[in-house]
């Protein structure tokens, strides 16, 4: 597997950024989830003006024009030798000190594309269904964060996903 990194391809043991991205500190970042079909990325000019709406919202700024990002999906795709695939964007403010401060993030963030083979269940679960439950974690207030950004801060799924496990 190939993993994108701010316009290179790394393999995926050599795909690194650093401890100090606020991303990795604070969730401090957006990201997408996009599918394809038979290498057609399903609806991929959305995706990327999601991405950049979301971007947007937290003051982020995109180190690439959208159509270029596009590119870099679908050459993502390619260099991966991918049909069906999930491909995840992530784009972080970037490496700073410690400290909520983003304006101590120096340059351009961690603009990552990473596309897989697209694994949603195991076979029987077709054939034989799958049992859901409901959990006590609680989502977060509209209010307090807008669920139109899709930031990289999942900790309720999360733990939704724990409580629905154990």
């Amino acid at each position: 597997m190939k993993v994108y990194i701010n316009g290179k391809f790394y393999s995926k043991e050599n795909a690194k950024i650093s401890v100090f991205d606020h991303g990795l500190l604070y969730g401090d970042g957006v990201f997408e989830g996009i599918r394809s079909y038979n290498r057609r990325v399903f609806k991929l000019k959305e995706h990327i003006d999601r991405l950049f709406e979301s971007a947007h919202s937290l003051m982020i700024e995109v180190p690439i024009s959208k159509i270029n990002l596009i590119k870099a999906v679908i050459k993502t795709l390619k260099v991966n030798r991918l049909n069906n695939a999930y491909i995840r964007l992530v784009l972080t403010r970037g490496q700073g000190d410690l400290g909520l401060d983003p304006r101590k993030c120096k340059g351009n963030g961690s603009l990552i594309i990473i596309a897989d083979k697209i694994a949603l269940y195991p076979p029987k679960l077709y054939k034989n269904g799958l049992k859901i439950i409901t959990v006590p974690t609680i989502r977060n207030h509209p209010e307090a964060l807008n669920p139109q950004v899709k930031s990289l801060n999942y900790l309720n799924n999360i733990l939704a996903k724990i409580e629905a496990i154990n």
